[in-house]
């Protein structure tokens, strides 16, 4: 048996809020067109993972820079990742991943890869570790 569902009280002589429309979204990540428009239509990226720092070489952005490229310069004042660059931006990761190579190629930003270790621990190493933990 599904409990009973409570009916919201809505104030008497207001009418309920209206949606926002395209003009209230922040970063223009609800509209498909509009994020065309920030990519580009060649829309080439680079090898950007989530991880990847940015820093921007100044953060004053050129006459030049769009909007969305200007705030890109002006967040990685300090190293910020991909993802975080994303998520304050409110854009998608393969939005932000095309207007970073544009500005990897106009050297307005550098990117930091992430180190990717190649080979394991020695087991030996490990096992001492794990047997001196152990002890304790």
């Amino acid at each position: 048996m599904t409990p009973p569902q409570r009916q919201r009280r809505s104030p008497r002589n207001v009418p309920p809020p209206q949606p926002a429309g395209p003009a209230g979204k922040r970063g223009g990540g609800g509209n498909p067109e509009r994020l065309y428009v920030v990519a580009g239509p060649d829309g080439e990226r680079a090898d950007i993972d989530l991880v990847t720092l940015i820093v921007a070489g100044s953060p004053d952005p050129p006459p030049s820079a769009t909007p969305e490229q200007a705030a890109l310069l002006r967040l990685c004042a300090a190293p910020l990742s991909a993802a975080e660059l994303s998520a304050y931006l409110n854009l998608p990761f393969s939005v932000v991943t095309v207007l970073l190579t544009e500005m990897l190629a106009a050297e307005l930003v550098q990117a930091r890869f992430p180190i990717v270790r190649k080979a394991l621990p020695d087991r030996s190493l490990l096992e001492a570790v794990m047997h001196g933990l152990q002890g304790l």
